[in-house]
């Protein structure tokens, strides 16, 4: 639009965001990283943990008992998450395992494994 364009008030008209395909704040308008932990489309790590542990349960029909680790990649996150596979009496002698859940930036599973299986009263030795 040319800088002499005026509006009905006699008042230059600046283009809009909206007519030059760029934000309002000078931006070039490309998806960026958000706050302290979210990936490029504004899934937060919270969200993250809750949608790997609600698919990976739909997979595998057994409840997660916990998430163990998260966090973002280049592609969008990675959890961690505990889920109890054989339930045994006593407890600490349960069978437990890791899996790996992959989600994309959106927050849709893409790709899991399991990585471990353990007993529940295994305790990790540190090296």
């Amino acid at each position: 639009m040319a800088a002499a364009e005026e509006d009905e008030t006699g008042r230059p008209r600046r283009p809009s965001a909206k007519k030059t395909g760029r934000k309002a704040d000078g931006g070039s308008g490309e998806d960026r990283k958000g706050g302290a932990g979210q990936a490029a489309h504004g899934v937060s790590a919270p969200q993250a943990m809750r949608r790997a542990a609600e698919q990976l349960r739909g997979l595998l029909g057994r409840a997660p008992e916990s998430v163990s680790a998260v966090r973002p990649t280049d592609d969008g996150w990675q959890a961690d998450i505990e889920v109890l596979e054989l339930e045994r009496v006593p407890s600490t002698t349960s069978i437990m395992a890791s899996y790996r859940v992959l989600l994309d930036e959106e927050g849709e599973l893409v790709a899991y494994e399991r990585t471990r299986r353990y007993t529940r009263g295994q305790v990790d030795r540190s090296g």
